[in-house]
């Protein structure tokens, strides 16, 4: 992509809207083949923006989903041993016994399963989400920032497989815990902050075209004011798109307090959240909003 703006408009064309940050960071991640590492609340577009490059760019979007405890064989390769040992049965059926053939055909590629790693590695082009890095620990971190740095790893049976072209490479962090430096620089970083009003219901518009214009309006002044409350969990934009579209299910073409707090489920997502947004004057909301 020749700029910054080419990149805004590819991905506006899918949907997804970008500030000038976002599109300078998403331009430079291409043209330098650099993992652009995404911090910020949950719900607020992260994992979007991943899917987004992969539709502007025509190509296949992998995802890693990271958890505590996730090691190599899950994120990079494994050996399928149930086809391994069949066809070692196989080969001792017909009379093969030579130790050093068997061995060289029971660590062929046609055995090895490729995980997301690997796949993104050989697959031209691909974009890579790293899904939520903070959930994973210091080792795993360790060793992706080894594979990020040279694209490449090396299987002891097979040796080395270098991606021909780099993936595009996308980390995401709910900032559950503070992530290495050493993988930060490695990166370029974009804090992802929850948007405007303004911005925040085009976002809706743009998702929900069906949604009446005056219920996506209400919805998204409804979402910022919860946001200003000391909430366990504030809502994101992912949750916004959630009740203007349950709203939209029941038939409704703008809200009232009433309807609100019925479908507060639909927004907010622990008890506490609930009981306080009840407590609220979504009334007083909405009135300013010409409700």
């Amino acid at each position: 992509m020749e700029g910054p703006e080419q990149v805004r408009s590819r991905l506006e064309e899918t949907g997804y809207l970008v500030d000038d940050g976002l599109a300078v960071a998403c331009f430079l991640a291409l043209g330098l083949h650099r993992p652009l590492f995404c911090e910020g609340d949950a719900g607020v577009g992260k994992t979007a923006l991943a899917s987004a490059l992969a539709e502007a760019l025509h190509a296949p979007l992998i995802r890693l989903q990271c958890h505590e405890g996730i090691d190599a064989s899950q994120a990079l390769y494994d050996w399928d041993f149930p086809r391994q040992l069949l066809h070692l049965r196989a080969a001792e059926a017909t009379g093969v016994t030579e130790a050093d053939r068997l061995e060289g055909e029971l660590y062929d590629r046609r055995f090895l399963i490729a995980r997301p790693l690997l796949r993104a590695l050989e697959t031209r082009p691909s974009v890579l989400l790293v899904d939520e890095i903070d959930r994973a620990d210091d080792e795993f971190e360790a060793f992706l920032l080894e594979l990020l740095s040279e694209f490449a790893v090396t299987i002891p049976e097979l040796g080395t497989l270098r991606a021909e072209v780099p993936p595009v490479v996308v980390l995401t962090s709910n900032r559950t815990r503070e992530v290495h430096d050493a993988l930060k620089r490695r990166c370029l970083y974009h804090w992802f902050d929850h948007p405007s009003f303004v911005r925040e219901l085009a976002i809706v518009r743009r998702r929900l075209p069906r949604v009446s214009a005056r219920l996506a309006e209400q919805v998204t002044a409804l979402v910022q004011a919860l946001r200003k409350e000391d909430l366990v969990k504030p809502p994101g934009v992912a949750e916004t798109i959630d009740w203007a579209e349950a709203l939209d299910a029941l038939g409704a073409t703008e809200v009232d307090a009433e309807l609100a707090v019925a479908t507060l489920g639909s927004v907010l997502k622990y008890r506490e959240d609930t009981e306080r947004a009840r407590g609220l004057d979504l009334a007083g909301v909405l009135a300013a909003h010409g409700g």
